[in-house]
């Protein structure tokens, strides 16, 4: 029966509330006034007491005399009751829809100038980690989410995975990004600059491309932040490029990925240059004025900063030359392109860095013959990584592909033999989960492996530890016939690189990492959009690492300036060198950026130079902010490198 009373209704409840302060209160203040010594003697005025002290106790007031005046002050004080407990509830209903609201990451961002970071994938955390590193955007540091996930689950994990403290300021919302009512919580109005993280979903690219149309809807005609976003394919992109207006850059995943590969392949270690170089710790790339520079020819202005590699100039048009010709002078208003380690400009010298030119190797042409490579695996990207080598390789090349059956009879196919003018590609169906699918492989045959990574597709096996099971059985055939020739895997999780099998030339390429790199580098500095395009464009200029026997005479100690000035002979720009002696290990060991011109040390045959070198001209155009893939190593630079490990 009392259960059946209280569902009822809040009067019933409000009854039993009273009647049990009553049974309580009435009590309790009988048994103060009996026990007070100096309590009214008569019955009735300590009765009388007794009503006081309830009425004061449960705030009805104190009023006697006529019954009629005490009912009116127990309406009063139940009044007033009510009063104040309706301002109570709703002071606390306020309060707690607020705190809620907070906790949802629903509050609007009233911040100015910081760095706004659109969606959630892979990229996420090496973008908002390189962006805190640089300092936000500014100097400011503050960094802001906008996702459609919990904003603490979303804080929660960018802080654990990326060790930020407390006084990293981190700023995470909950929405859509493609909702320009969410979109306007993170303020981007007020932004120093917006990224666009590409989408893991199926129609991840057709999802950024209504991101930026839904940023374009917010800012309307205002001219609004830099706008840096990224799609996976290339048929998104025009798309993408056009929503993201005049001022947006738009990068391109999957052909970043593809050509890292491709490079990594000839090259081991080229992908720790390449993410040394766009990371913000150590050196990266700047821009410097050097007004007292004009009329100067560009390489001994290069020589003229040892502290700093330059690699180009920046013209007053915005067009970027990357590693000028021999002789190109220094306009008035031209700024400086170089690698170094901060953006401080420092006085010009001078004088030029010490250049030895006794220790310069003398200029040889290196024949040039076909490759070998093996691939192991397909994915989306797989015909992109074969039209990429089809292009640069030597005549007469041969491409290897191992798969399973439905690579060839599936929506993608490999493409058939392009005769002894091109690229050769031979199919063998195979299971890469088996361990005897390359036991017939005679690695001795191949210049270079490449294990591409299964498209994931939602279930419960990971692409990488497909991978991972590729490299072990590699690496158990090459201990077997004791060739090993260079490896690269790629992976999609960074956390896989800590447990890829070691060895002396397998490198790993995480999918993706480099195009967030991109993306942070390009936000955090605007200005060098143009440099960005030039150095990983295929028309534009590209990374390599070539033997330092080119440069200099192995054995002979000289400084790094020397070498530097034997790359400008060559239409080169030396920005750094890999050690051979640290090569055991892993190919990224060793690598040093902007050592400085005055650096000297003694140079060993298996010592190698990272530097800056025209691409050619890529058949029927390129693609802007791609790595440049250079056409295939000559044979002597293949061959010192194989001696080098």
């Amino acid at each position: 029966m009392f259960d059946r009373t209280l569902a009822r209704s809040t009067g019933a409840l409000l009854g039993w509330l009273a009647l049990g302060c009553l049974a309580v209160v009435v009590p309790v203040s009988a048994l103060l006034v009996w026990t007070d010594p100096d309590a009214p003697r008569s019955l009735s005025d300590r009765l009388l007491a007794v009503w006081r002290t309830s009425a004061e106790t449960m705030r009805l007031g104190g009023v006697t005399g006529a019954p009629v005046r005490m009912l009116l002050s127990v309406l009063l004080g139940l009044i007033a009751l009510l009063c104040v407990s309706t301002v109570v509830g709703v002071v606390t209903t306020g309060l707690g829809d607020r705190l809620t609201e907070l906790r949802r990451g629903r509050s609007t961002v009233l911040e100015r100038g910081h760095a706004v970071v659109l969606g959630w994938s892979e990229h996420v955390f090496t973008v908002v980690g390189e962006l805190i590193a640089a300092g936000g955007v500014g100097g400011r540091g503050v960094v802001t989410v906008l996702a459609d996930l919990d904003s603490t689950d979303m804080e929660r994990a960018l802080r654990g995975a990326l060790g930020l403290t407390d006084g990293v300021r981190l700023v995470c919302r909950t929405g859509a990004p493609t909702d320009p009512e969410a979109l306007a919580l993170v303020a981007p109005q007020a932004a120093g600059t917006v990224v666009v993280l590409p989408d893991e979903g199926p129609d991840g690219d057709l999802a950024v491309v209504r991101v930026l149309l839904a940023l374009r809807a917010l800012l309307g005609a205002r001219p609004g932040p830099p706008v840096v976003a990224a799609v996976r394919e290339e048929r998104y992109r025009y798309a993408a490029e056009l929503a993201a207006g005049p001022g947006g850059t738009v990068l391109e995943t999957d052909r970043v990925t593809t050509q890292l590969l491709v490079q990594t392949a000839r090259q081991p270690g080229l992908s720790a240059a390449l993410r040394d170089l766009l990371d913000f710790s150590g050196a990266e790339l700047h821009l410097f004025d050097v007004p007292e520079a004009a009329g100067l020819p560009f390489d001994e202005l290069a020589l003229r900063r040892p502290e700093t590699c330059a690699v180009g100039l920046l013209r007053t048009d915005g067009r970027a030359v990357l590693t000028p010709a021999p002789g190109t002078l220094v306009r008035p208003g031209d700024r400086l392109v170089a690698v170094a380690h901060d953006g401080r400009s420092v006085p010009l010298d001078t004088c030029r860095a010490p250049v030895d030119a006794s220790a310069m190797a003398p200029g040889r042409a290196w024949p040039k013959r076909p490759s070998r490579m093996l691939l192991l695996g397909w994915n989306r990207r797989a015909p992109l990584l074969v039209e990429t080598l089809r292009r640069t390789v030597r005549p007469g090349s041969r491409l290897d592909v191992v798969a399973g059956p439905e690579t060839g009879t599936a929506g993608i196919r490999v493409p058939r033999s392009r005769g002894a003018a091109g690229l050769h590609v031979e199919h063998h169906v195979g299971d890469l989960d088996r361990p005897d699918s390359l036991t017939g492989v005679d690695l001795a045959d191949y210049d270079s492996v490449i294990v591409l990574g299964a498209d994931h597709d939602g279930g419960p096996v990971r692409p990488d530890d497909r991978t991972l099971l590729t490299l072990l059985m590699l690496r158990s055939v090459a201990a077997a016939t004791g060739r090993a020739p260079a490896v690269v895997a790629e992976l999609c999780d960074i956390r896989s690189r800590a447990v890829v099998p070691a060895g002396p030339v397998t490198d790993a390429v995480v999918r993706g990492e480099l195009t967030a790199l991109l993306l942070a580098q390009i936000a955090h500095r605007p200005g060098l959009t143009a440099v960005f395009e030039e150095l990983f464009d295929t028309r534009g200029g590209a990374l390599a690492l070539h033997p330092a026997q080119r440069y200099v005479l192995p054995g002979r100690e000289a400084s790094f300036a020397t070498v530097m000035a034997a790359a400008l002979r060559r239409g080169e720009c030396a920005i750094g060198y890999r050690a051979a002696a640290a090569a055991a290990p892993r190919p990224a060991d060793g690598l040093r950026l902007c050592p400085g011109g005055t650096d000297r040390r003694v140079w060993a045959a298996g010592d190698e130079i990272l530097v800056v070198t025209a691409g050619p001209a890529a058949p029927g155009g390129g693609h802007r902010t791609a790595p440049a893939v250079r056409s295939e190593p000559d044979e002597g630079d293949a061959a010192d490198q194989r001696a080098s490990a």
